[in-house]
């Protein structure tokens, strides 16, 4: 089993910044997957960015590609989202999320391919 934790949400105002951690314990961080999902108030938790278990291929969801940059640091079994330019519509609860792969390069998209969450962040950008 892995524990997620999430840290680093806020409140900022269009055009800041922010970074959030996602600290794992319990198992192995290198064996998974992780992503990174948000979901703001009557809306569906959507896709943001993922990476692979030892972070050479990482995804992202068009609307936060050139301004999100997703990242972890297996040494510390953490994974980071720094998050700039950010806009109101990135308002939002954002949870980390661990896939277990047997597969170094794969990223995975779906809600149900991951296994385990994070209890989420909250991250309001004022305009």
């Amino acid at each position: 089993q892995v524990q997620l934790v999430e840290s680093g949400g806020g409140l900022v105002q269009a055009g800041d910044s922010l970074t959030l951690s996602c600290t794992a314990s319990g198992r192995t961080f290198s064996s998974y997957a992780m992503g990174w999902f948000r979901q703001a108030p009557g809306k569906e938790r959507e896709f943001v960015a993922a990476i692979s278990r030892i972070g050479g291929s990482t995804y992202y969801t068009d609307s936060v590609k050139g301004r999100f940059t997703i990242s972890r640091d297996n040494a510390k079994n953490t994974g980071y989202l720094q998050m700039n330019s950010l806009q109101p519509e990135d308002t939002a609860v954002y949870y980390c999320a661990a896939a277990w792969t047997s597969n170094r390069v794969s990223v995975y998209r779906s809600r149900s391919q991951y296994d385990y969450w994070g209890q989420g962040t909250q991250v309001t950008v004022s305009s």
